[in-house]
């Protein structure tokens, strides 16, 4: 009985460890399937990425004269300045500079040490409102940071327009740039032309029968000038005369400027000193400021004018608040001897933007990121059309955007489509353009007429240090020489015979001119930075 007994429980020992062992494996194998709840979850659930904190720089921007931006209490708060961020996830701090003012407030600016996180320029890295101060080590060099964050502005932004903002090899700027360099335009009122009978004009002369007839009609203004002749400069260009920063030709055996051709250059002179004799413009002219030259157009009280034919919707519409029956049109400008004419040719870069050499590298990425962002198709919606719900709508794919009628809304659209989008294709809006029939025409116009006119000529990327170094005799882009300007005036006036050109010239060499010609020479000769005519 006890051998049983022994036996029995030997027997139930035995059972009990095998089902152990087996429980014990069974546990191990399942401890080995079995995952953490948070690894479970991390497999099983998208992962949330989160959200950076706005990257925070300061910018400074000229105001373009912009009435919404100059009239605006505070921009930074501004509803657009508001949603940029947001699509973008920074935190501007923008800096406005006086349009009037730019060169000399930019200069206080570097004065002072007083240097925003981005600065915009008005061109390349030799502008004289930059003050030297990409040449003293003030910017830092983009070009790592391009080609890791900034692929898509690499692709998209012509190689003329880097180059521009290149300095002893390395990109120093991303550009805003301009696919077709002829966009000033000679622009007419047509329902004033249709009432004189006459037909389209195309030389001086013609011109200048319009704008006689205008006068009959009763207009204040028929040609409106202004202040340094900007944006009223078409007799320049049609005896390519232009006194301004990219017009040097080449005569003989030197480059000198094109005002070096007296005869066309007096040629010029007389045809804007026979509009002021006979009170064809302003006898206030050499004293007009862009916002009178403006609202002189819109109140209806010019003929002919000259401005940038991209903005031709925009202010067509505000002038028919004003003038409902107003048709304005952009024609040929006044051709001269050689049967050509036109503005002078826009070079390849309109604003720049530098980023100060200070800001730490981690938010350098995330500015040119910002600024990447601005070629996207993201970017070109929002800046083009706005806010979805808001000024348009869209259902599969097709946007509905009206463009705005009154003038204040007008201003809004031109801020948001031009100022605050600050990497494009400046030549024109081709989205909104694009939904109308006059935009359309307008594409037209561009590809058409304006493609086949303008002037330029042979310039020089640095600005000639002999030019720098004499700003008396330097021009800049679209304005003379503060001596050259100075005795047009004298002359439309007549404070001066037009027949003493030829002593303007020299006395432009002796204040430094003939150290100017001597430089651009010798470059041209070697080929150093020379940007050579378009057309």
């Amino acid at each position: 009985m006890k051998k049983w007994t022994m036996l029995l429980l030997m027997f139930v020992l035995t059972i009990s460890t095998i089902v152990g062992c087996a429980n014990n494996n069974q546990a191990s194998d399942d401890a080995k399937n079995e995952k953490p709840a948070a690894e479970e979850n991390k497999s099983d659930t998208p992962a949330v990425e989160e959200k950076k904190d706005p990257t925070k720089f300061s910018i400074s921007l000229r105001t373009l004269k912009f009435g919404y931006v100059e009239n605006h209490s505070n921009i930074n708060e501004d509803k657009w300045v508001k949603h940029l961020e947001e699509l973008t996830n920074t935190d501007l701090d923008i800096k406005l500079v006086p349009h009037a003012e730019f060169e000399q407030k930019m200069a206080q600016l570097f004065a002072i040490n007083d240097i925003p996180d981005v600065v915009q320029g008005s061109g390349g890295v030799a502008g004289k409102e930059l003050a030297g101060s990409v040449q003293a080590g003030v910017f830092m060099p983009l070009d790592e940071l391009l080609k890791e964050h900034g692929q898509d502005l690499l692709k998209v932004i012509p190689e003329a327009a880097w180059k521009q903002q290149t300095y002893e090899g390395q990109i120093m700027a991303i550009p805003e740039w301009l696919g077709n360099p002829a966009r000033r335009a000679t622009w007419i009122r047509m329902d004033l032309l249709k009432k004189t009978g006459l037909e389209i004009p195309k030389t001086v002369d013609e011109y200048m029968n319009v704008l006689r007839a205008f006068k009959d009609l009763g207009v204040k203004q028929p040609f409106a000038a202004r202040e340094n002749l900007k944006y009223a400069d078409m007799f320049f260009g049609a005896y390519d005369a232009f006194p301004y920063l990219s017009m040097m030709e080449q005569q003989g055996d030197q480059i000198v400027p094109k005002f070096f051709d007296s005869e066309n250059m007096q040629l010029a002179i007389q045809a804007y000193k026979t509009m002021y004799d006979e009170k064809l413009i302003s006898q206030e002219f050499a004293t007009v400021n862009p916002t009178s030259f403006k609202n002189s157009i819109l109140a209806g009280d010019v003929g002919i004018w000259n401005m940038n034919a991209n903005e031709l919707l925009q202010w067509e519409a505000q002038l028919k608040v004003n003038v409902p029956e107003a048709d304005v049109a952009i024609i040929p400008s006044p051709i001269g001897p050689d049967g050509k004419g036109g503005h002078y040719l826009y070079g390849p870069v309109t604003r720049a933007y530098f980023i100060n050499n200070k800001v730490e590298q981690a938010r350098a990425v995330e500015i040119v990121k910002y600024f990447n962002w601005m070629v996207s198709d993201e970017a070109k919606k929002f800046f083009t059309f706005g806010i979805e719900g808001e000024t348009y709508t869209e259902a599969n794919g097709a946007i509905t955007y009206v463009q705005p009628t009154e003038i204040q809304a007008i201003d809004e659209e031109r801020y948001r489509t031009a100022f605050l989008w600050m990497v494009q294709d400046t030549t024109y809006n081709e989205g909104i353009l694009s939904l109308t029939e006059e935009g359309k025409e307008l594409i037209n116009t561009y590809d058409t007429l304006l493609a086949n006119e303008g002037r330029d000529g042979i310039t020089f990327e640095p600005r000639l240090d002999s030019l720098q170094e004499n700003p008396d005799i330097s021009p800049i882009s679209d304005q003379p020489a503060p001596l050259i300007r100075d005795h047009i005036i004298k002359m439309i006036y007549g404070k001066e015979p037009i027949s003493d050109w030829p002593k303007v010239i020299e006395e432009w060499k002796s204040k430094g001119g003939d150290a100017v010609i001597k430089e651009a020479t010798e470059k041209f000769n070697k080929g150093q930075g020379i940007g050579m005519p378009l057309r």
